[in-house]
């Protein structure tokens, strides 16, 4: 698989520093986008944290994932989080190496003192004598926080700057995309109080395992009862898939901050794997973990962006979208469509787009967008995509025939016809061997996708 090298250069790297009014949580930024363009090292935010010992320990849990690869474990280059200003919060995200776990923690306005938070997204240094340093904060001793250096820091240093090199796989910068249209089809599941909480967390097994090379675990899981959850054999009504529970090892560090846990899901559709979000609300604050359906099983290849992608009007409609965002932390679909002057679905689309370039987050706990904006851009995850390609591959040939009154079409690879049938409700089947696998929940096939350019291109 193609990989990329993605670079980051620091001032100096972050630390925890001690000064004459205390001590200091220095967060060092790399080159990022602000509302005035490019800037090699923004500044977000300066202040002080409200709770500095549940912050340190949610940056630590945000920092481990980024660290981490839950399947088949090997050394990799560690990814530095993101961090977001968003005017109103701090949003500090990471991936997992192994693209199963998609970690984010909000610092809210309750959460911080200081100066008015900024608007733009960059990368942050997280060192390994930063993480001591993190571990060793106490809870009643005051914290002043800066995301990024001063100007004058940044015209008057003339050290050498901290460089890091990476490998950003495709699948990686897939999973960003990925995520947001799994959290999406979530709701609320259950809540459970501090004390159950703490717990359940503490029940699960701590061990990296995944599956390993020998195929994936049975899916686990959980239904509320009352105030808790217990386990179930199968996936009832109401019920939340907990895939990989070893995976949920980050939330260790802030249990004695926990104030509840949240946990989202998708509505119960047949017995296989889901993907779920697990969220511990911090004083001012909230730390998400979300799970792939297995471990074995990244974000990336879910294909839950394909069938924005392959709708003729996104590409166009996602540029029009683009510019009237600005690092908003809640994005309204209804508002955006009447301020472009397209329908909600086709704003739907164009978010699903800018999210392969990194640009739409989704926050489960507010059930709204969020924007960001990370180095990548659309087309290079939509030509890395090789469901997208192959259809389109099909199209092109003049492989698709759409047969009298357009619920069937057939498509001829090769010597061999699959046929596309569409029910009156919408729902799509085919008949490959893709779709007799997993049918539709990775996706749609490329038979279907080339199916529906097509009768797009007939409307």
């Amino acid at each position: 698989m193609s990989q990329a090298a993605h670079a980051y250069a620091y001032l100096r790297p972050s630390a925890v520093l001690d000064g004459a009014a205390g001590r200091s949580l220095a967060l060092e930024t790399s080159g990022g986008v602000t509302p005035f363009g490019a800037a090699a090292h923004p500044r977000f935010f300066a202040g002080f944290l409200a709770e500095p010992a549940p912050a340190a320990a949610a940056l630590l849990a945000v920092a481990d994932v980024a660290a981490a690869r839950y399947y088949q474990p090997q050394l990799r280059g560690t990814r530095d989080p993101v961090v977001t200003a968003n005017g109103d919060r701090l949003r500090f995200e990471s991936f997992s190496g192994c693209c199963g776990v998609y970690a984010r923690l909000d610092v809210l306005a309750a959460g911080l003192d200081g100066d008015e938070i900024g608007h733009g997204t960059t990368n942050v240094d997280v060192n390994n004598p930063l993480r001591e340093a993190l571990t060793r904060i106490a809870p009643a001793e005051p914290l002043h926080l800066a995301v990024g250096p001063d100007a004058l820091e940044v015209t008057t240093f003339d050290g050498p700057v901290v460089e890091k090199k990476v490998p950003l796989p495709e699948r990686w910068l897939r999973g960003f995309a990925e995520t947001q249209v799994t959290a999406a089809g979530f709701d609320l599941r259950a809540e459970l109080p501090a004390a159950e909480a703490v717990r359940f967390l503490r029940s699960l097994p701590r061990g990296t395992g995944g599956e390993g090379r020998g195929g994936a675990r049975a899916a686990q899981w959980v239904v509320p009862a009352g105030r808790t959850l217990r386990p179930t054999t199968r996936p009832v009504p109401g019920a939340v898939c907990l895939p990989g529970p070893e995976r949920l090892a980050a939330l260790q560090r802030v249990l004695r901050h926990a104030r509840a846990l949240r946990i989202y899901g998708p509505p119960v559709v047949g017995d296989g794997p889901a993907a779920s979000a697990w969220e511990v609300e911090l004083p001012g604050m909230r730390l998400t973990l979300t799970l792939s359906p297995n471990a074995s099983r990244g974000f990336s290849g879910e294909g839950g962006v394909l069938d924005a992608l392959a709708t003729g009007t996104a590409e166009a409609d996602a540029d029009l979208v683009a510019a009237l965002l600005a690092w908003e932390p809640r994005i309204e679909v209804a508002e955006l469509a009447e301020q472009a002057g397209l329908t909600p679905a086709r704003v739907r689309a164009a978010l699903v787009r800018l999210g392969t370039a990194g640009q739409i987050g989704y926050d489960v706990a507010e059930a709204a967008y969020f924007h960001r904006r990370l180095p990548y851009d659309a087309g290079r995850a939509e030509a890395a995509n090789p469901r997208l390609k192959a259809a389109r591959a099909l199209v092109a040939a003049g492989a698709v025939r759409l047969e009298e009154g357009g619920a069937t079409a057939t498509v001829t690879v090769d010597e061999h016809i699959q046929r596309v049938r569409t029910e009156a409700a919408g729902a799509v089947g085919c008949t490959c061997l893709w779709w007799a696998k997993y049918r539709g929940g990775r996706g749609p096939c490329k038979h279907v996708l080339a199916v529906g350019m097509v009768r797009e291109g007939a409307r």
